[in-house]
């Protein structure tokens, strides 16, 4: 009857399998990290045999693997164990009690940093903690919170391990901030460039070899949690070639990769470009590598000339003149080399720019095909994405505008900011078009969230950025966070749907994506991930098929107390817990120090946390 021996049969299930031909099944087969039958249970039971494992699914919805086609993977991974998530956090008061909490348990010299994947719109306050909150929890442990790529808030023991003080220049493009009498205040400010934000986060400890190995390990289990099977790694500044891939190509030697990585190389220093393309097109090729683990091409920085940035609290940034020049002699080696490459271009102004350049090296030496794309384009022009679809390019886009659109508002008005970017458009026009996050640094890497904006269009601080008809449907916003992004990592045909011959990626979803009210997408998580016919996650029933996995290093990480993005359905219950037994007897807060919770708990709901936390105004974290 079939080929090869059956491993493993999925059942009872509501099956999106995006393949037109069979877009609905209730199971599958697998066998050999791929689907053998896709059907109803009764075509699929015949594939059982004596050692397949059978899993009821309780008809809970399955979607194929999400992939993100833009995230700072490998970098995110070997940094995961040391931050303190805020990501999804609804209250600036819950944010800064369980950064009050860590810095209790992290030992000198340690940092405790808040490192990107929010945004203040998403409080309830509407703010940032100040400076001053900032070191009544934390006088002694320094503190680094960065928020998005436009500041950074350093507390005074921060500032000093990192070194400034009044003699302390200013860099290109960057603001420390300076009392009256020019002493730092802790505020770094990216006027626009962000290179001031991260260089200082870089003068922070790093974990040791086997701790990096244990943080990607469960920066894996993190993705595996919100449905993500595969990512495009878009490499990153401070993330260098082939010195800082050591822990990933270690865990997937160790065959304990549990997700599938395509990696992109990011030129590291101006003015070393050309060297570095032309060193690395002679070291290997892209595709090199296998299903979990290969080589993607160039970018997302291809030359810093080139390198607009997305602080839309701060005007456009205009490209240096020689920007041309730079980007063309970079060009040239890759299309010569048939090496695909990737563009961040946030401005339609880049991105006319760079497609002089492309469409230049393509009348001399023609790109045939080449998979290339822009990353970002929030202000791309249907003049631009004409040009980009006929020479054959995509479009990666990401929801860094449900973390910041409010402010681009601000700057640029509610009528601009309807086609940021104009992801139906794009679609419309024949470009190729994927999904992303852009996470770790800037938006988070929750996929559901990014799934919620291309289908709502509201930023995370509820603002309606688009018109219904810029807007795509939720199967449409699905497949660009699976089979699209197929095209951007050259595996078209091989992965990103439920179908017979494909990778048998899957997520079974808690709760059913194709019907839950628009605001509870973003509550979204995997109860069963599947890569390659492998379970890499389980939890509600299916959290005994779950693999075990060493609790995180060191102990006092972060990640041993908190469960990665916050989900307000999934957190409920603790915060109950919490809200019922922690009462405040003995402290001066007027919401919590009372002789007994109860009567508050009576006529709040604690289950909203933007209500108890937020509107009350508790600050009971300062104290």
């Amino acid at each position: 009857m079939q080929n090869h021996k059956t491993q493993l049969i999925l059942h009872n299930g509501q099956f999106t399998t995006l393949d037109r031909q069979n877009p609905q099944a209730t199971a599958v087969a697998i066998a050999e990290g791929c689907f053998i039958a896709v059907g109803n249970d009764d075509e699929v039971m015949c594939f059982a045999e004596d050692h397949a494992l059978v899993i009821d699914l309780n008809r809970r919805r399955v979607i194929p693997g999400l992939i993100d086609s833009h995230l700072h993977f490998i970098r995110g991974g070997l940094n995961y164990n040391m931050e303190l998530r805020w990501d999804g956090i609804p209250s600036l008061a819950d944010a800064m009690r369980r950064l009050k909490e860590q810095v209790a348990r992290t030992p000198a010299p340690q940092w405790v940093r808040i490192v990107g994947g929010f945004t203040e719109m998403q409080f309830a306050e509407k703010r940032l903690p100040t400076l001053d909150e900032i070191n009544a929890v934390a006088p002694d442990t320094p503190v680094f919170i960065l928020h998005l790529y436009d500041r950074a808030l350093l507390n005074r023991a921060a500032l000093r391990a990192c070194g400034y003080d009044r003699d302390t220049p200013n860099p290109p493009g960057g603001l420390i901030a300076k009392d009256a009498n020019g002493e730092p205040i802790g505020l770094l400010l990216a006027e626009p460039n962000a290179l001031i934000l991260y260089s200082a986060l870089a003068k922070g400890p790093k974990l040791p070899y086997e701790y990096q190995l244990n943080s990607t390990r469960h920066f894996m289990r993190e993705m595996n949690r919100l449905g993500i099977t595969s990512v495009i790694d878009a490499g990153g500044g401070f993330q260098n070639y082939p010195d800082d891939y050591k822990i990933i190509e270690e865990l997937h030697q160790t065959g304990e990769l549990t997700l599938r990585i395509a990696y992109n190389l990011f030129t590291q220093k101006a003015g070393e470009e050309v060297a570095d393309f032309t060193k690395w097109t002679k070291m290997g090729k892209p595709g090199d590598g296998d299903s979990y683990y290969r080589h993607n091409g160039a970018g997302e920085m291809l030359v810093f000339s080139a390198a607009d940035f997305e602080d839309f609290r701060m005007p456009r940034p205009d490209m240096v003149p020689n920007m041309e020049n730079d980007l063309e002699a970079v060009v040239r080696i890759l299309v010569s080399n048939h090496w695909p490459f990737r563009l961040h271009a946030t401005y339609n102004e880049t991105i006319s720019r760079a497609l002089d350049v492309f469409e230049k090296v393509n009348r001399d030496i023609p790109f045939d095909g080449l998979h290339w794309f822009f990353d970002h384009a929030e202000t791309v022009t249907d003049a631009n994405l004409e040009r980009i679809a006929k020479l054959g390019g995509g479009i990666a886009i990401q929801h860094r505008m449900a973390y910041q659109g409010e402010f681009f508002v601000q700057r640029y008005g509610h009528k601009a900011a309807e086609r940021t970017p104009p992801y139906r458009r794009m679609l419309q026009m024949g470009v190729n078009v994927g999904a992303g996050t852009d996470a770790t640094r800037v938006a988070s890497y929750d996929p559901w969230n990014a799934l919620y904006w291309l289908t709502s269009g509201k930023t995370l601080g509820g603002l309606s950025l688009y018109p219904v008809a810029n807007l795509v449907d939720r199967e449409t916003a699905l497949r660009l966070y699976t089979q699209a992004n197929t095209w951007f990592s050259n595996e078209e045909g091989i992965k990103g749907q439920i179908k017979v011959g494909q990778y048998a990626d899957l997520a079974v979803l808690s709760a059913d994506y194709s019907s839950v009210p628009e605001d509870e997408i973003r509550n979204l998580v995997s109860v069963l991930t599947i890569v390659g016919g492998r379970i890499v996650y389980g939890d509600d029933e299916f959290s005994a098929l779950s693999p075990p996995l060493p609790p995180a290093m060191p102990d006092w990480s972060p990640v041993n107390h908190y469960s990665g993005y916050f989900k307000p359905a999934a957190n409920v219950a603790a915060l109950n817990a919490f809200a019922q037994t922690a009462c405040g007897c003995g402290i001066s807060c007027s919401l919590h120090g009372h002789a007994h919770g109860r009567a508050y708990q009576d006529a709040v709901n604690i289950g909203d946390q933007r209500g108890f936390w937020g509107v009350l105004g508790c600050s009971c974290w300062v104290i």
